[in-house]
């Protein structure tokens, strides 16, 4: 029973969009409707700058964290905590609290792998981060990172629950960014530095 309570709360916790509420908070919009439409801290750059960006970007990590860690207190265990993270990252995506349209997942992803697996969210983030900065493709660094987890999990043999959770992981990330996918491929995604929409 704890279980179930455990995993239901990680989804309800991933469920709050924070670019959404603080868009609707700041301007009183649905981001979703502005800019590239994704609810989360990209976006949330475009539309309303960096504070409001930094604090989507944060507190989409702490929602991760928090599942995690929930996982952990209520039940324990190594496959209870992973699930949690992935019911975290479940609910971004597809929140209830907002008609089951959410963001992309990274930032909760990032949260969620961190706590789970510091060292091969730090490697990952970090080659992650350099693409960015060389490349200014946001969406690029976000599919590295989900690329590169499951890679060095298997390499640094962590438990079975961790692997199969960064490949289902990695799986929703390309999925979600099918459409940016797309867009690398033909030379006209977006870069981070672009003016507001």
């Amino acid at each position: 029973m704890l279980t179930v309570i455990a995993i239901v709360i990680s989804y309800l916790l991933g469920s709050l969009s924070f670019s959404i509420l603080i868009a609707k908070w700041i301007k009183g919009i649905d981001i979703r409707k502005h800019g590239s439409g994704n609810a989360g801290a990209t976006n949330t750059l475009r539309i309303l700058g960096k504070g409001p960006a930094a604090a989507v970007f944060l507190l989409d990590i702490i929602k991760g964290v928090l599942a995690v860690l929930l996982g952990k207190w209520l039940v324990g265990g190594e496959w209870v905590p992973v699930v949690c993270g992935l019911a975290a990252i479940i609910g971004h995506n597809w929140p209830v609290f907002f008609g089951f349209k959410g963001g992309k997942g990274i930032a909760t992803t990032v949260g969620v792998i961190a706590s789970l697996a510091f060292l091969p969210a730090l490697i990952a983030g970090i080659a992650a981060i350099l693409s960015i900065v060389i490349t200014r493709f946001v969406s690029l660094g976000s599919l590295i990172f989900a690329a590169l987890v499951p890679i060095i999990i298997l390499l640094t043999s962590k438990p079975l629950p961790l692997l199969l959770a960064s490949l289902l992981i990695c799986i929703f990330a390309f999925v979600r960014h099918r459409s940016n996918i797309v867009k690398l491929v033909q030379g006209n995604e977006n870069k981070l530095g672009a003016r507001k929409q």
